[in-house]
């Protein structure tokens, strides 16, 4: 249940930044987005502790603002796999990147106050 919850979350800001951001785009119907959700999760499950393993004197440096730009990294190759697996997500340029992320972000974290974890 908890899986669904958080993947149902991401969708959601990832509709956000769709709907927000000019350069981040979703061409296709909205069930296909919960695959763009599933491949921004396992990215973000997958990459994340390695990108900031590797990025910590920069995430040390600029205390802790470079996650932004890991985030927009994972936003930007969440685009571009599902471009690649024909699921009509994409992201245009780094600054599409940046702020799609920042949306997505702050999108994720207030839907997750909302839901009560068991």
């Amino acid at each position: 249940m908890k899986f669904l919850i958080r993947l149902l979350i991401n969708a959601a800001a990832l509709w956000a930044a769709i709907e927000i951001v000019p350069g981040v785009e979703y061409r296709g119907e909205w069930i296909y987005l919960l695959l763009v959700a599933l491949v921004f999760g396992v990215l973000n499950a997958l990459l994340r502790p390695l990108l900031t393993l590797l990025t910590c004197p920069l995430l040390i440096a600029t205390l802790g603002l470079f996650t932004l730009v890991i985030n927009a990294f994972l936003l930007w190759l969440t685009g571009a796999l599902s471009r690649s697996f024909g699921l009509g997500f994409e992201v245009r340029g780094f600054w599409a990147a940046f702020l799609g992320a920042l949306v997505v972000s702050v999108v994720s974290i207030l839907l997750s106050l909302l839901v009560k974890e068991e």
